[in-house]
C-alpha cells in the first residue's frame, strides 16, 4: 500500500496532488510527510553512503586484487602472451604484472569521490524520482552516465602514474620484451593505461552498484532516520 502511495506520489507530484490524494499521503506517512527536499536529501544521502564505501573498499590495500568480483587479470587480447610466458618459465614475471595493475587501480580509485559527490550534488527532483522509481542499480546507472567521461579523464593520468610508482610499466615492458624476443610471435602494443583504467572505473561501479543494492535491501543498512524513512516510501 505504502509503495502504491509513494508511486502516485511521484507521478503526480505533490503541487498537483488532488486532496483526496493528499489525505492518502498523510495519512500513509503520519503527521510529518517528507517533503521534496527530505526525498531528494535522503537519496543524496544513500548515494554518498554508497559511494563512499565502495571507493574505500576498492581504494584500499587488496582492494581490488583480492576481489575476484573486480580484480584485474591479465589483459585479454593478450592472454595468449602470459600462456607462453608462463610456458617459458616467467610465471613469476607475469604475476608481478598482475598485481602492479591492481595496485595501480587501488591507488587511483580514491580520486573518484569527488566526481562522483559532484554529480550526486548535481541531482534534480526529476532526477531523485526516477531513480526511487527505477530499477535496484537506477542510481549506479546515472553515476554512470554522468561520470564515466569525467572519470576517464581523471583516472587515466592517475593510472598511469600509480603504474609508474607501483613498478607496473617495467614489469610490463619486462615480460612484453620478453615475449616480443620469442620467435615467430605478433609483437605486443597494448595500451597499458587504458585497460587499467577501464578495468578500474568498471570495478568502481560494480561496488557502488553492490551498495545501492545492500542499502535500497535492508533497512539497517540505511543508517540514519532520513535513509530509513525514505527508503521506507518504497518498502
Amino acid at each position: 500500500m505504502k509503495k502504491f502511495l509513494f508511486l502516485s506520489l511521484l507521478l503526480v507530484g505533490f503541487a498537483s496532488c488532488t486532496s483526496t490524494q493528499f489525505k492518502q499521503v498523510m495519512d500513509a506517512l503520519g503527521d510529518s510527510p517528507l517533503t521534496n527536499a527530505q526525498i531528494g536529501d535522503g537519496l543524496k544521502e544513500a548515494l554518498t553512503q554508497g559511494i563512499s564505501t565502495g571507493v574505500n573498499i576498492t581504494s584500499k590495500k587488496d582492494g581490488f586484487f583480492k576481489n575476484p568480483k573486480i580484480k584485474i587479470p591479465w589483459p585479454e587480447d593478450v592472454r595468449k602472451v602470459e600462456s607462453k610466458l608462463r610456458a617459458v618459465g616467467l610465471g613469476g614475471e607475469v604475476d608481478k604484472v598482475v598485481l602492479s595493475l591492481n595496485r595501480a587501480a587501488e591507488d587511483a580509485a580514491v580520486s573518484a569521490k569527488p566526481i562522483f559527490v559532484s554529480a550526486i550534488k548535481s541531482l534534480t527532483f526529476n532526477d531523485v524520482m526516477g531513480i526511487l522509481k527505477g530499477q535496484p542499480n537506477a542510481a549506479t546507472d546515472f553515476l554512470r552516465r554522468t561520470t564515466s567521461t569525467q572519470l576517464e579523464q581523471k583516472f587515466r593520468p592517475s593510472i598511469s602514474t600509480s603504474l609508474d610508482k607501483v613498478d607496473g610499466t617495467k614489469y610490463w615492458g619486462d615480460v612484453v620484451g620478453q615475449y616480443n624476443k620469442l620467435p615467430l610471435v605478433k609483437k605486443v602494443d597494448t595500451d597499458l593505461t587504458g585497460y587499467v583504467t577501464d578495468k578500474a572505473i568498471g570495478g568502481l561501479f560494480t561496488m557502488v552498484e553492490k551498495e545501492e543494492a545492500r542499502i535500497r535491501e535492508n533497512p539497517v543498512a540505511r543508517g540514519t532516520d532520513l535513509l530509513k524513512k525514505v527508503f521506507a516510501l518504497q518498502d
